[in-house]
């Protein structure tokens, strides 16, 4: 029953007290949290408006003109800026708890069309000229310092993102992006490095106890970078699989024990997925270089992915179960 329809008749003494409490009761237990639906929604919607002012701008340029595109995205990101500053809570090296959600996502605009406009900037009037990396060095700069000012872990991602972006530039030869080289062991050497860098980043954030909570987020772009760029090492240098492969194997055990004390699924899956990856190329690379490897090895290779991939998922829904009352993702 409707429970405002049953307060109508509890009203007109058609039904009891009683009844009228299972009635609100029933309606209680059908309720449920929209909040990761609406947080998703607010997000989605920064992306789009992002998005459309790109496209608007794009379209427009001619009779807006370049000026007026660059005011009106400074003033969006200002004004945002401002918002959020007269907003924020005190700084503090711990969590501090963010006053709403629509705090967090001007921030986050705020952000994102300040990259958007040093970006229009530098590529329409070249005011960094041909230093690539002072045009990623000084959003990247802004962006870290945003992150840890305002505590948002949607800012320190792009910051990541971008200090990923001038490492890039910054270190890599400029002919090696004006060729689009990208099959080139500089940049296999950049992932690596960076990767060591972001899960030191980690431990300092949690051992020094300044912004501890953001540990998890140097951990998550770090374990990618170091998979990445160990896998296109084992297969950029395909004479050397096996050594990258112990590489790899070891990283692999690292951030395994890193997600069981974390009680982090996460974790898990993606080690568990790369070190597949890995597994498999090197079993498959040592079965068809066998002498005589012919339709046979190939069946056996079959076999093999068939067999490792039942155990991989019986590994990981094995574990789940382990891990799932204090699971930390």
């Amino acid at each position: 029953m409707n429970p405002l329809l049953a307060q109508q008749l509890h009203t007109e003494g058609l039904l009891s007290e009683a009844s009228l409490e299972k009635v609100k009761t029933a309606e209680a237990g059908r309720l449920f949290s929209v909040h990761w639906e609406l947080k998703t929604l607010l997000y989605l919607g920064v992306l789009l408006l992002s998005g459309g002012l790109g496209v608007l701008v794009y379209k427009n340029i001619d009779t807006i003109g370049h000026q007026a595109v660059l005011a009106f995205i400074a003033a969006v990101s200002a004004g945002c800026f401002y918002y959020c500053i007269k907003k924020k809570p005190p700084f503090s090296t711990a969590r501090v708890a963010s006053p709403g959600v629509l705090y967090d996502y001007l921030l986050l605009l705020a952000c994102l069309t300040f990259v958007s406009f040093l970006g229009y900037w530098q590529y329409q009037y070249g005011i960094f000229g041909q230093r690539y990396g002072l045009a990623l060095f000084v959003p990247m700069v802004v962006l870290f310092f945003a992150a840890y000012y305002f505590d948002h872990l949607g800012v320190l991602s792009l910051a990541i993102t971008n200090l990923a972006a001038w490492a890039g530039i910054a270190v890599t030869p400029l002919q090696l992006w004006r060729e689009n080289d990208f099959d080139n062991p500089v940049l296999i050497s950049i992932g690596l490095a960076l990767g060591l860098f972001l899960l030191v980043a980690a431990f300092f954030s949690e051992k020094q106890k300044i912004k501890a909570h953001f540990a998890f987020t140097y951990t998550n772009f770090g374990m990618n970078l170091l998979f990445v760029a160990g896998l296109a090492g084992m297969f950029y240098y395909d004479h050397y699989y096996l050594l990258w492969f112990l590489v790899l194997a070891v990283m692999a055990a690292w951030f395994y024990f890193e997600a069981l004390r974390q009680r982090s699924f996460y974790l898990l899956l993606m080690t568990s997925l790369y070190s597949y990856i890995a597994l498999g190329y090197t079993v498959g690379r040592l079965v068809l270089s066998m002498p005589g490897a012919d339709l046979g090895a190939v069946i056996l290779l079959c076999m093999y992915f068939i067999l490792s991939a039942s155990g991989l998922i019986v590994f990981l829904v094995r574990t789940n179960k382990k891990m799932k009352q204090h699971d930390s993702i």
